[in-house]
């Protein structure tokens, strides 16, 4: 390493010390904010499921923290992953790209970090933000800073973090995963193997068992006022967060109030045939000692009110029904229609915070 480079990263890690030290990265010629002001909120998930909390939450916050599984596999993430060793960055790289702002520069930012290269070559479906964030780490060394570093160069309205600090593999015991064999259980490796299954998903473990917390992940879930967990891929996303212990043990202790974010639809082949209220079961078996507070799904997605309020009540959550997908009728939720909901849902339930 050249002096020179030496010099540049030293000033990049002065520049980060701030959110290092637990501050937010700040949007682009935002001003400071008096703390306290707004409600710091802590969003946990994975994929398009977590983007779509962030493109919401961000709406009505700028105390923002996404906390990213790191299990990914598939795509560019996991030949990055198998190459190099490396976290998988591709949830990261959306959670950073959510954040962006709705403004020129950070509507770019936005679409370069995702753009994926097209060739024959090697570089072929490679995401640029993928590549960008995997340097940085090489660079610095450092996983949260670098992440703090690209948010910063971002404008990012919040900071991202991995749940756990080694890349973790997702295992689930699946019956009739083979269907020539369809009252079995197998184990089915991996999370693109799990997402895809067409068998029935009987419970989801990581390797290793007892993977590291990052520390800045758990002291952001004890110092919420709000975590919000889903929506997103059920048993690949959202509960592989209740495996890593020092997060759960964060969850359980905080005395933040927790919203569950139910998916629009059930997801081919990893929950086929869900019911609403089937989600929160598989997720209260992963995490028998969680409690939350509000359950909050689309109005139009939950047939059965009565018994989705019934299993709520198992975790001494209450019920919120509202309209949160898009209207033009696919399974994605609208980023303001949900930035309303949990707007409402931080304001009318438990306490009153100073943001209001």
């Amino acid at each position: 390493m050249t002096g020179r480079t030496t010099l540049r990263l030293n000033r990049l890690r002065r520049d980060t010390s701030g959110e290092r030290a637990g501050r937010p990265v700040a949007a682009r010629g935002a001003k400071p904010r008096r703390r306290g002001a707004q409600p710091k909120v802590v969003a946990l998930g994975g994929g398009m499921g977590l983007s779509a909390s962030l493109a919401a939450l961000r709406r009505i916050t700028g105390d923002l923290t996404a906390v990213v599984t790191v299990a990914d596999d598939g795509g560019s993430s996991g030949r990055l992953r198998d190459e190099l060793g490396v976290l998988p960055p591709g949830d990261l790289r959306k959670a950073l790209a959510a954040l962006c702002g709705d403004d020129d520069w950070g509507q770019t930012w936005a679409r370069v970090i995702q753009h994926r290269f097209q060739s024959k070559g090697d570089l072929h479906e490679h995401a640029v933000g993928n590549l960008l964030i995997v340097a940085l780490w090489e660079q610095l060394g450092d996983h949260v800073q670098a992440l703090d570093l690209v948010g910063k160069l971002l404008g990012a309205h919040g900071r991202v973090l991995p749940m756990s600090a080694v890349p973790l593999e997702l295992q689930a015991l699946v019956k009739g995963h083979d269907p020539d064999r369809p009252d079995e259980v197998d184990t089915v490796r991996g999370q693109v193997n799990v997402a895809l299954t067409t068998g029935e998903v009987q419970s989801v473990h990581v390797v290793p068992h007892d993977p590291p917390a990052v520390p800045e992940a758990v002291a952001a879930v004890l110092d919420a006022d709000w975590v919000v967990l889903g929506p997103g891929s059920w048993f690949s996303s959202v509960i592989p967060h209740l495996l890593v212990p020092e997060l759960l043990d964060a969850l359980i202790q905080t005395k933040a109030r927790r919203v569950l974010s139910l998916n629009l639809a059930p997801q081919p082949g990893e929950t086929e045939g869900f019911s609403p209220q089937r989600h929160l079961e598989v997720l209260g078996r992963h995490a028998p000692k969680l409690a939350l507070d509000v359950v909050l799904a689309d109005v139009a997605a939950v047939p059965d009110r009565d018994s989705l309020v019934d299993a709520a009540k198992r975790f001494g959550a209450a019920v919120e029904l509202a309209p949160v997908a898009r209207t033009d009728g696919s399974p994605r939720h609208d980023p303001e229609l949900l930035a309303a909901a949990y707007d409402r849902i931080f304001r009318m339930h438990g306490r009153i915070g100073p943001w209001r």
